[in-house]
């Protein structure tokens, strides 16, 4: 049975059919059908307005029925008399408070107005006033300039006519006016005119202020402005200004704030436009500060930094070093980069056959032109194999002291071939190349070479590379091993194509069309062709007349020499060349940059130069008083070897100057007063003789004067074709500046066993020589309780009555010390002699 059945269901009259959404607990919902019914709308009739609003409560204190929240119509239902009155009072305050904040409103409006219109009224005062105090002023001066026009006249004036002297009473009778008809002088007239149009003007800018900056049509076309009129851009500045004072706004406008860019020293003139002032106000502040100076005076920094700060601008102080910011390196695109040729380093041990496997190759014979058969210089080659590849080859020496040139060249490197010999192995200076190579991460290519001889051992070589963390593809690894022999020729033309191989992967490229870029292998200074330096191009084309600067020095391209010693005009990427045209000799690792001007070039190097100063200034001297005079009591006891050393390259050079750094300990050290590259000149030998230093040549001369000089003040000069001969040579001569180590030997001990006076002698000690052999001429220690007591020599040494040179052990004797008496019978004397022992450098 329905819930619906013979029933109506409940409603509403005139109610209008609604939906609710009920929410419940856990998310459950449900719709519920519902009827609205239509709010009554009452509208008022006309003249009812009253009632309502004074229906609010009745004679008896009472709510009106009429009185609701809409102001008629029926009080809603549930509502007590009490919340109706409360209600009611609230909305009364409500309006209430609108009211006032409304007439608070309008007070602050009618202030704001009325200060405006006094601001307004002020500033129109204030030029009244300035206007009358200029037309006072300039009628003075016209009056002024009136009375002195009127004396010059009258000195300048004629004698009076006959006509005049006839009728002299009358002249002046006629002359003379009453005081009140008497006429203004024209001047006067004419001034008072002036004033007056000068006052209606400005009564008539007063009253259409608006209008008078506007540039009429008519106006344009009459002229009535006058010769010199305004321009559009001056009338609108007008309006505006006329427009800010009358809303009482600040007339003065906004100063632009400007970043000034602040070298060391600036002009006067120059920091004037750079801050778009005067010069005269830049001047004048800088007098005020104390300091009179002209437009065109330099003046530093710190100065300048003050007057811009005064002025109200920011100073953004630059650094000399943004002369260099012509040379920074510039990002090539893909489509700009061409293939170039590997370029490979030869390294390894001392003897290993670098330089031989590099002849081999090129099929030259580089090995017998260098001293003592080792390399000693770094040589840069370029080959062609019967392939037609290009391979450009680094050479550098295997010397313990040339570590400085095998690091340069694992830099500029792209392939490192390293050389072992088979039947010596791994060595110190093939650990070394191992850890240039790593640390320029490129990749290695090991030829092991000599293996034609028969204790040639391959497989030893190999597993010694496991130490030092070189797995070569033997061994599973994936660096390439060659075995090779520069004698027999094995294996070159495996360990050409494993470095094709090695190269093609790389993928080795370069832009040549740009400005060049290149590393100084080497740099020497030659006899007839001044300073040279050997560069490997990296980046872009070196062409003859290019204008560069490498390190310190600058220069431009007289020449371009390759490894053949042929002249050519430009050199690409990856190709070794020797360059003429430097005015010093540069330092070996230095960049090489071209550069547009040859202003540009001297600024940079000259920069660079003073930098190089400050630095060596900064490092050599000492910053307070107490470290200078620490630095001197240290050095007190360190005996120091001056030399002078002159190499033919400048990587030879450096490479002695690292290795005699090297020699000495903390009683002696060698010190290097100067080093360069070139012959032994003049300059070298007054320096050698004012310091007490002898000259090292190697693989140089001196020059005529330069020996005759030496000869003449006993400067020592000395000539080395082989480093460590050099270096050995000072380490003999460092070791005699070493004092001779003094060693004690005990000889013998005596127990006292009884002590006796004897006149004129002293104590003398009753002695059994229990050890060893006691000796006149030996030194002595007096021994109480195992503690020395006194150290000295013996008076007398006596077996029975007779005086002794020695006595041996188990003997009794007599002893007496020099200047000393205080022996105890059980003292113990010890005995001992001192011998000298030369010490050397190791």
């Amino acid at each position: 049975m329905s819930d619906t059945d013979d029933k109506k269901p409940l409603g509403l009259k005139g109610a209008r059919p609604g939906q609710v959404k009920q929410s419940f607990s856990h998310g459950r919902t449900k719709s519920v059908v519902v009827e609205t019914k239509r709010k009554r709308v009452v509208v008022p009739k006309p003249g009812a307005g009253q009632g309502g609003t004074q229906g609010g409560a009745t004679a008896s204190g009472r709510p009106a029925g009429g009185a609701s929240t809409g102001g008629s119509g029926r009080r809603p239902a549930g509502i007590s008399d009490a919340e109706m009155e409360r209600r009611l009072s609230a909305l009364r305050a409500a309006k209430a408070r609108e009211a006032d904040e409304a007439a608070a409103r309008a007070e602050d409006e009618r202030q704001r107005e009325e200060e405006r219109e006094r601001r307004r009224a002020e500033a129109e005062a204030r030029e009244r006033e300035e206007r009358e105090r200029e037309a006072a002023l300039k009628a003075k001066e016209e009056e002024d300039a009136r009375r002195a026009a009127e004396a010059e006249a009258a000195r300048n004036a004629p004698p009076a006519t006959p006509a005049a002297v006839e009728t002299p009473a009358a002249a002046p009778a006629a002359a003379r006016p009453s005081p009140s008809k008497q006429a203004p002088p024209p001047t006067t007239r004419k001034a008072e005119r002036e004033r007056e149009d000068r006052d209606s003007r400005g009564k008539t800018r007063e009253a259409g202020n608006r209008r008078s900056g506007k540039l009429t049509l008519s106006a344009a076309l009459d002229g009535s402005e006058g010769g010199r009129q305004r321009s559009l851009a001056a009338m609108k500045r007008k309006q505006e200004k006329a427009r800010a004072k009358a809303m009482g706004q600040s007339q003065r406008s906004e100063k632009q704030v400007r970043d000034v860019q602040l070298p060391e020293t600036i002009v006067v003139q120059e920091l004037a436009n750079r801050m778009a002032e005067r010069a005269a106000d830049v001047v004048k502040s800088l007098m005020k500060m104390g300091m009179m100076v002209a437009q065109n005076q330099a003046i530093d920094a710190d100065t300048a930094e003050l007057v811009i700060e005064e002025f109200g601008h920011r100073a953004v102080r630059v650094s000399d070093s943004d002369v260099e910011q012509v040379i920074h390196s510039v990002e090539d695109k893909d489509e700009d980069l061409h293939p170039r040729p590997p370029i490979i380093t030869i390294m390894g041990h001392v003897d290993h056959g670098k330089t031989s496997l590099l002849d081999a190759i090129r099929k030259t014979n580089v090995v017998s032109g260098e001293a003592g058969g080792i390399t000693q210089h770094i040589g840069a080659y370029q080959v062609t194999t019967e392939s037609g590849a290009v391979l450009s080859f680094l050479d550098t020496p295997g010397h313990a002291a040339f570590t400085s040139m095998r690091a340069r060249g694992a830099h500029v490197t792209d392939i490192v071939v390293l050389v072992v010999a088979a039947d010596d192995s791994v060595m110190p200076q093939t650990i070394e190349a191992i850890n240039h190579a790593k640390a320029a991460k490129v990749p290695m290519i090991v030829a092991i070479n000599k293996c034609d001889k028969p204790a040639a051992d391959a497989n030893r070589v190999r597993t010694e590379l496991l130490q030092h963390e070189v797995v070569v593809e033997a061994m599973s690894g994936d660096v390439q091993d060659v075995e090779v022999s520069a004698l027999t020729g094995k294996g070159l033309d495996t360990l050409l194509e494993a470095i094709a191989l090695q190269a093609e992967i790389l993928e080795l490229k370069a832009n040549p069309d740009r400005s060049a870029m290149g590393a100084v292998i080497e740099a020497k200074l030659d006899v007839g062709r001044g300073p040279v330096a050997t560069v490997l191009v990296q980046h872009g084309t070196l062409r003859k007349g290019d204008i560069f600067v490498v390190g310190e020095q600058w220069g431009k391209v007289r020449a371009l020499i390759n490894d053949q010693g042929e002249r050519v005009d430009e050199a690409g990427p990856s190709v070794p060349v020797e360059v003429l045209g430097l005015n010093g000799t540069p330092e070996a690792g230095d960049v090489l940059n071209v550069v547009e001007t040859e202003a540009q070039a001297r600024e940079i190097a000259t920069y660079r130069e003073n930098l190089a100063k400050e630095k060596r200034a900064a490092a050599g001297a000492a910053t307070t008083l107490e470290q200078l005079m620490a630095k001197a009591k240290a050095d007190a006891d360190v005996a120091e070897l001056p030399v002078l050393v002159k190499a033919d390259v400048q990587g030879s050079a450096e490479a002695i100057v690292q290795a005699l750094e090297k020699v000495g300990n903390e009683e002696v050290r060698v010190r290097v007063l100067h080093y360069g590259v070139g012959a032994i000149t003049d300059s070298d030998v007054g320096l050698s003789e004012a310091s007490k230093a002898p000259i090292l040549g190697f693989n140089v001369r001196a020059n005529a004067t330069a020996r005759n000089a030496a000869q003449q003040k006993g400067v020592e000069i000395r000539y080395y074709s082989i480093i460590y001969d050099l270096i050995d040579d000072i380490k003999a001569a460092a070791s005699g500046l070493l004092k001779d180590e003094v060693r004690e030997n005990f000889i013998g001990y005596a127990a006292i066993r009884q002590v006796f006076k004897v006149s004129g002698v002293g104590k003398v000690a009753g002695c059994l020589v229990t050890e060893g052999v006691a000796r006149r001429s030996a030194g002595v220690r007096l021994l109480r309780d195992n503690v020395v007591i006194h150290e000295g020599t013996l008076k007398t040494l006596k077996r029975f009555k007779d005086e002794v040179k020695e006595v041996i052990s188990g003997q009794e004797c007599g002893m007496a010390f020099e200047n000393y008496d205080d022996i105890r019978e059980g003292d113990v004397i010890e005995i001992f002699v001192r011998q000298t022992v030369e010490r050397s450098l190791s």
